[in-house]
């Protein structure tokens, strides 16, 4: 009874969340100093944003958005991509990546990952090319990044268009260079959830001047650039319809958050890392889970996300059942993803069945993340690494 009562004490009596933002005194009263200025659109404060964040990645401009997943949409359509084409990506993405090919009339193709690192596999891109094809959109799944130098050859052999899905990957580096200044667009996500956050938001950043002001263009209902300085002291009401665009633009109040988010990156990022390897350290013995695998080549993580994979070959329990396992001992997760082939729609829709994309199936029926965010103290990650240990422990198949 004594030991039983023991365990029971090494629980967490409070739910720990999957994730939570850091939002600062500096985001806040930035965030106060917009509702007071009146100015709470887009404004002074999203135009310093776009350039802090161009200068932070090393690329010439910036154009923030309402979402990554705006930034999809509007890089795609400024590529001229549409009916007839198609473009290669990995099935292990949220359904945004795939959903904006979609919504730009163009076919999704699926390139399989590597079952080590979970990055698309550039010989599986290679495959993919045929002659209706137009542009590869690798994702940097987790936070570390995809071989741009492979995917850069081969899109350069079959003149191919490259836009990163850098969601995942805000201080992410690849052979010492900061990803969002290596392809003509890459796309990052300020969800809560991301590295920085602007609460919902986005960002596209681009070395040729040509994408981004199509881009500004598309963002704003098709409105000519710096329409935002309309209402200013120095501009005109007047204005000038140059195509049918969308209602996409970062407001104000959101920028303020990202103005402040953008000069912790290094630190939040330094704690990720610092508690991915605690992590590491502390999974090394189980048998029952696969541990997070990084890249061969030269890089810097990000570790957005820490990803683990649940063996049920090892256990009495399956992927979900650890989750609820997990959630029993007040331990949030996440399932990043689901490969968007065994979605329903895409099931319905497109040509991909089971069995197809082994590698990602694989991952996509195992995975799961833990908790992993700069807000987490170090108890917090020992109750994780504790009932993460004791499921493992409780759940093991006998030989």
């Amino acid at each position: 009874m004594t030991e039983k009562i023991k365990k029971e004490t090494l629980k967490r009596l409070t739910f720990l969340p999957f994730s939570l933002p850091s939002i600062g005194e500096e985001e806040i009263a930035e965030v106060v100093d917009s509702l007071r200025s009146g100015w709470i659109t887009t404004g002074p404060k999203a135009h310093q944003f776009e350039k802090d964040f161009a200068e932070y990645v090393g690329s010439k401009y910036a154009v923030g958005l309402s979402s990554a997943t705006a930034g999809l949409h509007l890089s795609l359509m400024a590529l001229g991509i549409g009916p007839g084409d198609e473009v290669i990506t990995t099935p292990m993405t949220f359904v945004a990546t795939v959903n904006m090919i979609v919504a730009n009339r163009a076919t999704p193709v699926f390139a399989d990952i590597d079952p080590r690192t979970l990055q698309i596999d550039p010989e599986e891109i290679k495959k993919k090319v045929t002659d209706r094809t137009k542009a590869v959109i690798p994702v940097h799944f987790a936070g570390q990044p995809c071989d741009m130098d492979r995917i850069h050859e081969i899109a350069g052999t079959h003149h191919l268009h490259v836009v990163e899905d850098a969601a995942h990957a805000a201080g992410t580096e690849y052979r010492g260079r900061r990803i969002g200044a290596l392809s003509p667009l890459s796309v990052f996500s300020f969800h809560p959830i991301k590295n920085i956050t602007t609460g919902e938001g986005g960002m596209v950043t681009t070395n040729r001047e040509d994408l981004a002001e199509t881009i500004r263009m598309l963002k704003f209902h098709g409105i000519s650039k710096d329409a935002w300085k309309r209402y200013d002291e120095k501009g005109t009401p007047h204005y000038d319809v140059i195509a049918p665009g969308f209602k996409y633009n970062l407001m104000d109040i959101q920028a303020a958050l990202g103005i402040h988010q953008l000069k912790r990156i290094e630190a939040f990022n330094r704690r990720r890392k610092e508690m991915a390897e605690r992590y590491n350290q502390a999974f090394a013995g189980l048998d029952e889970i696969e541990l997070p695998q990084e890249v061969s080549y030269p890089h810097l993580h990000a570790w957005h996300l820490y990803v683990i994979l649940v063996r049920p070959e090892k256990l009495t329990i399956d992927r979900d059942g650890f989750m609820e396992a997990l959630k029993a001992e007040k331990i949030g997760t996440g399932i990043h993803f689901l490969a968007v082939h065994l979605h329903d729609y895409y099931r319905k829709h497109s040509p991909y069945r089971r069995g197809d994309l082994p590698h990602a199936e694989y991952v996509s029926d195992r995975i799961l993340s833990l908790p992993l965010y700069p807000g987490m103290t170090d108890k917090d990650q020992e109750d994780v690494i504790a009932a993460v240990t004791r499921v493992c422990r409780q759940h093991r198949r006998r030989a």
